[in-house]
């Protein structure tokens, strides 16, 4: 049953699947159809004068068709491109009934639809490769005629290019814009490369919970849910970090996870509510042995995904040859701004924020203030890959003191076109040091900052057991993917990003709203 007013294209679709009915011919069925070939493949190992010609059954959507009486062509798409296939009636339709051909082929199939089809592959006069069809089985009835991409002058119009609509149908995008595929194509590429590496060092893949009963391992406000039988709160996660190091607490010494994260806040052209992140913690390293672990790993990728460690990101050129520029957060901001932050109050650091322009709310404290300076002034200009190091104590409630000055702590994050791409620490394995910095994030909720961090008493707990020297490392693979595939908005490399409801959908809500 429909659920919205049909189109004139849409009734006629829907006529022709019962018609086919009619005729015996089950628009979508049960049985399995066996494909032995795809249209890459085929054309790869297309050789002339090869005998006998190869014979394939291939699977896909009818993209385009040209009937002409008792012959026609049509184009097939299949999930590695299209091939063109020659349909001949009396090839199709042996014998005197050509009720197949002249009804069901000409009549009721239509572009979009799915079929099967066997036959031989040969190359046409004009010089295409090509199957010739001996036998064409209805897969699948499309009841929705696709946007089909028109040409004039060697221009494309009608084509289905706007975001809010690519984003919404992502399975309509999918098959009709050239491309798109192939952007997460290289985003599995770039995860497999990233197992691969890790593996290799010998660490271990673990899975740790999405629902948990403290937001905890980043400043964030979380998304809160509620769990019936057990009558508590729990929040999806924003970080997976404090369930990690519990795992080097309880002896493994490397692990890693893809980490699905969800963060209640805005949503832009690279931020998404919800994202994929990949941490890693390894026992007996620390920041510095993380920084060249991390810029070997991205030439690495670099090259499994693309071939090359250069990529062009809008005007830019990004190089992920190895090794990257590192500058201290003090110097990147006295060299963008003049301002000195070392040593200064809270009142200085909100008072050179005044003057530069930057806003701060009293919720703030000394870390938040660096961070919006560092953020408006600073991160922004580093193109080329670039470790900022030494941040502030503030500004780091999880990372351990800095070996030679304990107003800093030993973290780094690093900037790729203006953006963060990665975070690491010398992680914090005191627990007394550790408790006294959860004391400080409560100390900033109490004054408003809803993005500070809660005391979790069982991580705690965990490391007053020990847990040894340790570094660990966070990286945004939705934000790698954009870099890697040359996307400038993260919704072009989420297969369905968050959306807001559909017009018409809002306004039945609000209608059914006004009602009650």
């Amino acid at each position: 049953m429909a659920n919205h007013e049909l189109s004139e294209q849409e009734i006629v679709r829907r006529n022709s699947m019962n018609t086919m009915r009619e005729r015996g011919i089950e628009p979508y069925p049960a049985a399995e159809y066996v494909v032995t070939g795809h249209t890459a493949e085929i054309k790869e190992n297309f050789k002339d004068g090869e005998e006998p010609l190869r014979e394939v059954s291939v699977a896909g959507r009818i993209m385009s068709r040209r009937i002409m009486g008792k012959a026609s062509f049509m184009e097939l798409q299949d999930a590695d491109g299209r091939i063109q296939v020659y349909v001949s009636r009396d090839d199709i339709c042996p014998g005197e009934d050509k009720e197949f051909y002249n009804v069901v082929f000409k009549k009721l199939l239509d572009i979009g639809d799915f079929i099967g089809v066997k036959g031989f592959v040969f190359r046409t006069q004009m010089g295409e490769i090509t199957i010739h069809a001996q036998e064409i089985t209805v897969l699948s009835k499309s009841l929705r005629p696709l946007p089909i991409v028109k040409f004039k002058d060697g221009k494309a119009y009608d084509a289905f290019t706007d975001p809010e609509l690519r984003y919404r149908q992502r399975y309509v995008d999918l098959v009709v814009n050239p491309g798109v595929r192939d952007i997460f194509v290289k985003r599995n590429k770039m995860f497999n490369s990233m197992r691969e590496y890790f593996n290799q060092h010998g660490y271990f893949e673990v899975e740790t919970p999405v629902l948990q009963p403290i937001p905890g391992g980043a400043s964030a406000r979380p998304f809160i849910t509620h769990h019936n039988a057990l009558d508590i709160p729990l929040y999806l996660r924003i970080a997976n970090e404090l369930y990690l190091k519990r795992l080097i607490v309880g002896g493994f010494e490397g692990v890693y996870e893809f980490s699905r994260n969800f963060r209640n806040e805005g949503m832009d052209r690279t931020h998404n509510p919800e994202f994929t992140c990949m941490e890693i913690y390894v026992a007996y390293k620390d920041y510095n042995w993380m920084m060249k672990f991390t810029e070997t790993m991205l030439e690495k990728i670099c090259m499994d995904v693309n071939g090359t460690t250069k990529i062009q990101v809008g005007d830019n050129e990004i190089d992920f040859k190895a090794p990257y520029r590192r500058i201290t957060m003090t110097d990147a901001i006295l060299e963008k701004t003049g301002f000195d932050i070392t040593g200064k109050s809270e009142e200085e650091l909100r008072a050179f924020c005044r003057q530069a322009g930057i806003e701060t709310d009293p919720s703030m404290g000394k870390g938040k203030l660096i961070d919006e300076i560092f953020g408006e002034k600073c991160e922004g200009t580093y193109i080329q890959p670039t470790f900022i190091i030494d941040y502030p104590i503030e500004m780091s409630p999880l990372t351990k003191r800095h070996r030679n000055n304990p107003e800093l702590t030993e973290r780094f994050e690093l900037m790729v076109n203006g953006k963060e791409l990665a975070n690491a620490y010398s992680e914090l394995n005191d627990p007394i040091d550790q408790y006294e910095r959860f004391v400080d994030q409560m100390r900033l909720a109490d004054k408003g900052d809803d993005e500070a961090m809660i005391i979790d008493g069982d991580f705690i707990r965990a490391l007053e057991y020990g847990m040894p020297p340790t570094s660990g490392m966070g990286i945004g693979m939705d934000r790698l993917a954009m870099l890697l595939t040359g996307q400038t908005a993260i919704q072009e490399v989420l297969l369905f990003p968050q959306m807001r409801p559909e017009k018409k959908q809002q306004q039945k809500e609000n209608e059914e709203t006004a009602e009650e």
